[in-house]
Parts: C-alpha cells; sequence; structure tokens
C-alpha cells in the first residue's frame, strides 16, 4: 500500500503498536490512530486484541481486514503482524514458551496462526523473536532449536505468501543485528526471512551503534521500531526522554532506502496512549522537517 513519499514526509509508513494502547479495544485504538494520521498499525497478537486462539478469531481477523483498509482516508493501512505478547502463551510465565525452550509446541502454533493472521490482513510481515535461552542450557542447544523449528516455520508462511521477520532483543539468544544474520546464514540466507530492528535495543546492544547496525541489516532489513531508549539499559521511552538521535535515525533509514513500517513501539505507555500517539506523531515529524530542511550534521 506504500507509495514513494513526498520530500515533505518520510518514504517509511510511519505506524504505531497496538501493545501500546492497551486500555483501548482494537476498534477504538485503531480510530484514534486513524484520526491522528497514522499510516500504518502494528498488531501484536493477543490480550487484550486479538487472540488468535480465541473462537471466532477468523471473523475477527476478516473484519480487521475491512477496517484496516478503510484507514488513511481509505487508501488502506500497512500491518506488521508483531508476536511479542507477553503472558498469552503462559499467563505465570512473560514469553514463555519461547522458540530456543526444549519444548515450544504451543509457541509453534503462536506463530502458525500469526502466519494465518498476516495472510488474511496481507500484512507486511509476521516479526517474532528467539527467547532468552532457559536457565542452564547451553547457547549451542538454543541454537540448534532455532535451525530446527525456523525452516518449519518458513515452509509455512511461503504456502501463505507471508514474510517472517525476526528481531533482536538484548538479552535474547538473537541479540544483536550480527546474531541474526548469522542465524540467516546458517539457515541458507532464506529469502522469506529478514529482520526486524527496534532502534532502542540499537542503543543498548549494538557494538557499531545505530547507523552500523542499520547499515548492516538494511539488505534484508523488513520490519523497523521506533522509540527512544537509554543507552544504559532496555527501557522503552517516549522520545526525547532517552539517548536516541531521531533525525540521524530518519535520516539513515532514508539513506539505506527503506520504505517499509517504522512503528512507535512503547508497550508499557498505554495509561497515556492517544496523547503520547499524538505527540509521537509530532516529534517524527518534527525531525524530518529537520533532515530535509537542516541535514544533520552527523547523517551520511
Amino acid at each position: 500500500m506504500t507509495t514513494h513519499p513526498a520530500p515533505d514526509r518520510p518514504p517509511f509508513a510511519l505506524g504505531y503498536g497496538t501493545n501500546g494502547f492497551g486500555d483501548h479495544p482494537l476498534p477504538a485504538a485503531l480510530d484514534v490512530l486513524d484520526t491522528l494520521g497514522y499510516e500504518a498499525v502494528a498488531l501484536t497478537l493477543g490480550h487484550p486484541h486479538l487472540d488468535p486462539f480465541a473462537p471466532g478469531a477468523a471473523s475477527v481477523t476478516a473484519r480487521l481486514a475491512d477496517r484496516l483498509g478503510r484507514m488513511h482516508d481509505g487508501a488502506g493501512a500497512d500491518v506488521v503482524v508483531e508476536t511479542g505478547t507477553r503472558y498469552t502463551l503462559d499467563a505465570w510465565t512473560k514469553h514463555r514458551p519461547t522458540l530456543v525452550d526444549r519444548e515450544a509446541d504451543l509457541r509453534m502454533r503462536y506463530l502458525t496462526r500469526a502466519i494465518d493472521v498476516a495472510a488474511t490482513l496481507d500484512a507486511t510481515c509476521v516479526s517474532f523473536f528467539s527467547g532468552v535461552l532457559p536457565d542452564g542450557d547451553r547457547p549451542a542447544e538454543g541454537w540448534a532449536r532455532l535451525l530446527d523449528r525456523l525452516p518449519v516455520l518458513l515452509e509455512e508462511a511461503g504456502e501463505h505468501g507471508v514474510q517472517l521477520a525476526i528481531e533482536p532483543e538484548p538479552g535474547m539468544l538473537v541479540e544483536t543485528v550480527e546474531d541474526a544474520l548469522r542465524l540467516r546464514s546458517d539457515l541458507g540466507d532464506p529469502a522469506g526471512l529478514g529482520l526486524t530492528v527496534d532502534v532502542g535495543h540499537c542503543l543498548v546492544v549494538e557494538p557499531d551503534g545505530v547507523v552500523g547496525a542499520l547499515r548492516a541489516a538494511a539488505p534484508v532489513l523488513t520490519n523497523f521500531q521506533l522509540d527512544d531508549m537509554p543507552r544504559t539499559h532496555h527501557e522503552h521511552r517516549p522520545f526525547g526522554e532517552g539517548d536516541l538521535d531521531l533525525p540521524l535515525v530518519l535520516a539513515t533509514l532514508a539513506d539505506i532506502d527503506y520504505r517499509g513500517v517504522a512503528a512507535v513501539e512503547l508497550p508499557r505507555h498505554s495509561h497515556d496512549s492517544p496523547a503520547l500517539a499524538r505527540r509521537s506523531l509530532a516529534a517524527v515529524r518534527r525531525a524530518w522537517a529537520d533532515v530535509v530542511g537542516h541535514p544533520h550534521p552527523e547523517a551520511p
């Protein structure tokens, strides 16, 4: 759905993550984002919005496809299916089970359902993470599980015409862009597997910083998440409350010709989501105006 931009707007589709609207029903969250002028939605599957295991999930997804198609003045909103739900699979343990756990059948079924949803919504991709290695397990064991399980998901996604994108996460087995690229290489560099990059994570774990990480990921960059973050630890923050140089990020995205979805990722800020979505959109627009009118001195 995304078209080439006019000079006064970024080349990517700016979106907002529904995990930042946890106190809104999904239709209300979409109404807010549509009214504000967002072009894309990053849809996290699970509580409280769209549980892919719930009875009637297929019909709910079909109605959602219709709603997304009417957004953005009838042009339709781009959508990314995100799978970072916290307690959908285990009411006691965040994110478990993951793809690096010894037993991952429930995670595999969840990701298979996510592929079904993405196919119905004509989503840009299904984004997912590796998971934190269980206590006592060696990295090689977790790596072997990824190499065993991902081909199954890639085959399923390929049959549905859906792109997958793995997201490096601080503290997880696949933590950096380099880790993700090595995983792709070990899998034979499948075309169906791209990368999701969260720019805040780059501040915390990427040895070459934001620009280095984006340039390394550029050939397979499929999905992008925007947030501020301190350099010292993994904590998603609104723009201006961390160490992120937003104009530099946008200039780099433009330089590598990224034209996918870039969604604001603030999963712990649902209490202020409408106002924060408004401020986030304004911050990105100001930063882009800085890039276009006054090129950032550190930009390539």
